[in-house]
């Protein structure tokens, strides 16, 4: 998939109370550009609207803090047009990259979709 994989995400569970989630090396680039600003999610921990930071995958050193503005529960088959990228992402496409992830998810199954701005610290 292209830099914007919706998949690479997975939940980082630190001491602290703020809602982390590690993002892979390629994208986190993207998250401190304000370009990325969503994620999908299959069967982990809820994240809510507030604060989150994003843990870089190859380097937990760096970090950026964004804040969720909304998570929608949803199957995998409609998160692509919900954010705008079912062009970019058809059903073949979006299963693919998303089974590097999460092999046993389906179009069926129900993802949560994380909205998010863009770094407000790093």
């Amino acid at each position: 998939m292209a830099h914007g994989d919706v998949s690479c995400f997975r939940y980082c569970d630190m001491t602290d109370s703020i809602q982390s989630l590690f993002v892979v090396d390629r994208l986190f680039p993207l998250i401190l550009s304000g370009e990325k600003t969503s994620t999908i999610r299959w069967r982990e921990r809820h994240i809510a609207p507030g604060h989150l930071t994003f843990v870089c995958d190859g380097d937990s050193g760096r970090t950026a803090v964004v804040e969720v503005t909304r998570c929608t529960d949803m199957p995998l088959s409609a998160a692509a047009a919900f954010v705008g990228r079912k062009d970019d992402w058809p059903d073949d496409i979006m299963l693919k990259g998303m089974r590097e992830h999460y092999p046993e998810i389906e179009l069926s199954s129900i993802v949560q979709v994380i909205e998010f701005g863009p770094p407000v610290s790093q």
